[in-house]
C-alpha cells in the first residue's frame, strides 16, 4: 500500500441504482478531474460535467462533480467526487478509465478512513465511531456511535492524557530540577492529588459497561428443558420461522441467534438446546453450549412447561421464569410471566418485560467506552497510575514513579492513536521557566 498513490472507490452501494458516487483521493485528484470533466469546479461547489475518455474524447456520462482540495477534505488530501448515473455499464466504464491512469489504483478496504487518520483528520476512537455508525442497527446504537464520531471519547481521553502528561512533567521537574527556584515546595502533594483525581475519573468511566453492551446488544438466552417451547417463542419474537419446531424432544442441538430492535435498543435473542441428560454426543455438546451461553447472558428466560420433570435452572446473572403453553395449563403461580407462543397470549407482556430489562441495562447515556480495546487501555492506565502514586507516596525512586506515569499516558494515548513521549518536553518547559 503506497500512501502517495491516488486511490478511488465507489462510495455508494453495489448493483443498479439511480446514482453512484465514486470517490477519488490523492495528489492526482485534480489532474484526473480535469482529464475527465475538462475543468475543475470551485472548491466544495457541485457542477455538472460531461465525463469523457481522455484519449478518444468519447463521452462516458453526464455527472455531478465536486472538488475538495486538501487539507479541508475527509482524507486531508486533495479529493474529488463523481456523482454518476448508477447503471452497471456506466460505472464499469468510468472505473476502467480511472484504473488506466498512472499512479491511480482502487482503494483497499478502509483506506480512505486510514488516510484521514494518518493526516490528522480523525483519531482512532472517531474511526471506530464511524464504523459503528455504518453498522448501527438500532436508534440507540446510532446515537452512541455519533457521540463517538463527534469525539466524545477522544476528547475525554485527550483530557486524561493531558492531565497525566502534566503530572509527569511535574515529576520530571521534581527529579531533575529540584534546586531551581521555580519548582514549588509542595510539588509532591500536588502530584499526588493530580494522580488521585485522574485515577478517580478514569475509574468512573470504567465502571460503566453499558456502552460496550449497547454496541454488542443485550443478550437474552431462552433456556429450559426439552419441549418447553423455546423455538416456538423464538419464532414468535422474531415474527418469522427461524428455528425448527417439533414435538420431538432434542430437536434444537445448536445455538440460534436473532437480532431484534426493542424500542430502539439492540437485543439478541438466543435459542438453545433443551437442558437434560443425554447419551447423544451431539446433544451433549448442545447442552454444554446452552449452559455456557446462559451463564454469560445478560438475561435468561427460563421456560417452564406445564408438564414434564422439573429441571434446575442454570446459573445466570439475571433470570425470569416464563410459564409456557398457558393454553394447556394456566395454574402456575411461581412464574414471572405466563405465555402461549402458539396463541400469542402473554407475548406483549413478555416483550414489555424484555424492553424494561434492556432499557435498565443499556439506557445509560453517559457511557463513553464502547469497545474492549478502550477498556483494556484504561485498565492498564489505572494500574500504572496506582503504581506511580504508590512509589511517590512511599518515597520510592522518582525515576520509577515517573516511568509508571509515562506508561499510563501511553496507554491512554492508545485510545486515540496519540502515543508521543516527546510531548512531555513541551509540558516540562512550558510549565516552568527552566532551561538555560
Amino acid at each position: 500500500m503506497r500512501s502517495d498513490d491516488t486511490i478511488f472507490a465507489t462510495a455508494s452501494g453495489h448493483g443498479r441504482a439511480a446514482v453512484c458516487i465514486i470517490r477519488i483521493s490523492g495528489p492526482e485528484s485534480r489532474t484526473i478531474l480535469e482529464s475527465l470533466g475538462g475543468s475543475v469546479p470551485e472548491p466544495r461547489h457541485a457542477a455538472v460535467r460531461i465525463l469523457r475518455e481522455s484519449k478518444t474524447g468519447e463521452p462516458l456520462d453526464q455527472a455531478l462533480v465536486l472538488w475538495m482540495p486538501g487539507p479541508r477534505s475527509f482524507t486531508g488530501e486533495d479529493q474529488a467526487e463523481l456523482h454518476i448515473h448508477g447503471g452497471l455499464a456506466t460505472r464499469a466504464a468510468i472505473l476502467k478509465v480511472l484504473s488506466s491512469i498512472p499512479n491511480c489504483r482502487p482503494a483497499e478496504a478502509g483506506e480512505f478512513t486510514r488516510r484521514a487518520f494518518l493526516n490528522g483528520r480523525m483519531d482512532l476512537s472517531q474511526v471506530e465511531g464511524l464504523a459503528d455508525v455504518i453498522d448501527a442497527e438500532t436508534e440507540a446504537q446510532r446515537r452512541q456511535a455519533m457521540f463517538q464520531l463527534e469525539g466524545r471519547l477522544g476528547n475525554a481521553a485527550e483530557r486524561w492524557r493531558e492531565g497525566i502528561l502534566l503530572a509527569l512533567a511535574l515529576l520530571e521537574a521534581s527529579l531533575d530540577f529540584s534546586d531551581e527556584g521555580d519548582v514549588p515546595e509542595d510539588l509532591e502533594a500536588d502530584i499526588l492529588q493530580r494522580l488521585d483525581n485522574l485515577h478517580a475519573e478514569i475509574g468512573q468511566a470504567l465502571s460503566n459497561r453499558s456502552g460496550e453492551r449497547l454496541r454488542e446488544g443485550f443478550t437474552v438466552v431462552l433456556a429450559g428443558p426439552p419441549n418447553a417451547g423455546k423455538s416456538t417463542l423464538l419464532n414468535a419474537l422474531a415474527r418469522r420461522d427461524v428455528a425448527i419446531v417439533s414435538p420431538i424432544a432434542g430437536t434444537t442441538r445448536d445455538v440460534i441467534e436473532v437480532h431484534c430492535d426493542l424500542r430502539g435498543l439492540p437485543v439478541v435473542i438466543v435459542d438453545t438446546a433443551g437442558l437434560r441428560e443425554s447419551a447423544d454426543v451431539i446433544e451433549q455438546e448442545g447442552v454444554s453450549r446452552a449452559r455456557a451461553r446462559a451463564e454469560n447472558a445478560d438475561l435468561v428466560l427460563w421456560l417452564v412447561p406445564p408438564e414434564g420433570e422439573e429441571t434446575k435452572a442454570p446459573p445466570a446473572r439475571r433470570l425470569l421464569k416464563v410459564g409456557t403453553k398457558t393454553d394447556l395449563n394456566r395454574n402456575r403461580h411461581d412464574c414471572d410471566v405466563l405465555i402461549s407462543a402458539s396463541t400469542g397470549e402473554g407475548i406483549p407482556d413478555l416483550i414489555a418485560a424484555l424492553e424494561r430489562e434492556a432499557e435498565e441495562a443499556l439506557g445509560q447515556g453517559d457511557a463513553i467506552l464502547t469497545r474492549e480495546r478502550h477498556r483494556k487501555a484504561l485498565e492498564r492506565a489505572l494500574q500504572c497510575l496506582a503504581a506511580g502514586r504508590a512509589l511517590l507516596a512511599s518515597g520510592g525512586p522518582l525515576e520509577l514513579s515517573a516511568e509508571e506515569v509515562r506508561l499510563a499516558a501511553r496507554a491512554v494515548g492508545e485510545i486515540t492513536g496519540r502515543v508521543d513521549v516527546e510531548d512531555v518536553l513541551d509540558r516540562l518547559f512550558s510549565s516552568f521557566c527552566i532551561g538555560k
